[in-house]
């Protein structure tokens, strides 16, 4: 027979908690900043990687970088309305974006088609005001940026808007597939392209002073591909791809225990019984799951941290709550379990969440939901 210890959590008390470290943020970009040769551009986007773009932005500007970048102009015009006004680049928009909200706003855009530029052209005519803009070149992603069968053509039709004072091409950027295994034969490959891609862009005529390819793993690991600007954003929150640099992470993500109750041996846990109890024990509830991005796949290998003892989720992680063995412990509702953080004091870290459900740190990061407390 179940025994329940105490009545639910009810009110604010049984919120997830998200906490952002500043300071922490603050030493990431300083060393960054450092190891760039040159200018710092934070990355912001996906709302500063989960930690909040705005102070993010303002943290990061404080302690060494010059630049902002964002994904879409939404992003970058959110930036502006809290009063940010460093150069800012947005880089992933379609072409019938509002580019004449761009230009108004002082914000740098990528160009990665000649669609896109005949309607930055088109807005900046009807604004009277020319665009910045960055060339985008693909140099190995079949992703964002021109392909290089186009590149000569787009920097040709970019010269002739820079002649006739519609746009000034102040950039040309890249982005490496595989900057986070440092000295992969394809980060050489990639180089080159860059290098012939600027090449191109000068024989039509263009001379954008920024130059940028390196994001946080080129920055921290391979000089060969920092240029003027380095771009950085899962740095700047603590996160290094080719585990090389002891940054520090900046997130904490703690959630209180809503009701505690005793069990005997063979009691099954959660959806799907995928965890029954092989002796008498007791188990804590907390209120977050995967709706509160925690992943489902990390069920039956993740970790909380409670009472200074690490312990195991139990059963399938579900939508809204998390089951927590805490064998023969004293706990009880309203105290606080440690879902990860920077590790200091043994709890769980963000990469080993990414661990335990088959991903990467940065999904971790910026899938917390909106439901935890910032």
């Amino acid at each position: 027979m179940t025994a329940l210890l105490a009545e639910p959590v009810v009110g604010t008390r049984a919120r997830p908690q998200l906490q952002v470290d500043l300071a922490a943020i603050a030493g990431n970009t300083r060393l960054l900043a450092d190891r760039s040769g040159g200018a710092l551009m934070a990355v912001v986007k996906a709302d500063g990687f989960g930690h909040g773009a705005g102070r993010v932005a303002r943290t990061a500007l404080r302690n060494g970088a010059s630049w902002l970048g964002v994904t879409s102009i939404d992003e970058a015009l959110a930036l502006r309305l809290e009063g940010i006004d460093a150069p800012m680049l947005s880089w992933l928009n379609t072409p019938d974006a509002d580019f004449g909200a761009a230009i108004a706003a002082g914000v740098d855009v990528a160009v990665p088609s000649r669609a896109h530029l005949a309607a930055v052209v088109a807005a900046a005519a009807r604004t009277s005001r020319a665009a910045r803009v960055h060339l985008h070149l693909d140099v190995g992603m079949a992703r964002d940026g021109a392909a290089p069968a186009d590149w000569s053509r787009l920097c040709h039709a970019a010269r002739r808007a820079e002649v006739a004072g519609t746009v000034r091409v102040v950039g040309v950027m890249g982005h490496l597939a595989r900057a986070d295994r440092p000295g992969h034969p394809a980060n050489g490959v990639a180089r080159e392209r860059f290098a012939w891609g600027i090449a191109v862009a000068r024989r039509h005529g263009l001379r954008p002073p920024l130059r940028h390819l390196a994001a946080t793993a080129a920055t921290l690991t391979d000089p060969l591909s920092r240029h003027t600007l380095c771009r950085v954003g899962a740095g700047l929150v603590g996160i290094d791809p080719t585990g090389t640099t002891p940054l520090r992470p900046a997130m904490t993500l703690t959630a209180p225990v809503v009701s505690v109750r005793d069990v005997p041996a063979g009691t099954p846990v959660g959806y799907g019984h995928t965890w029954v109890a092989d002796r008498a024990t007791r188990l804590a509830l907390l209120p977050l799951g995967y709706a509160d991005g925690l992943p489902r796949s990390a069920s039956g290998r993740a970790e909380v941290l409670l009472r200074g003892c690490r312990r195991p989720v139990v059963g399938t992680i579900s939508m809204d709550q998390v089951v927590v063995d805490v064998g023969s412990l004293t706990v009880r509702p309203g105290e606080v379990a440690t879902v990860f953080g920077p590790g200091d004091t043994g709890e769980p870290t963000a990469a080993e969440w990414a661990l335990w459900s088959g991903t990467i740190e940065h999904e971790i990061v910026t899938g917390i939901g909106s439901r935890v407390a910032r």
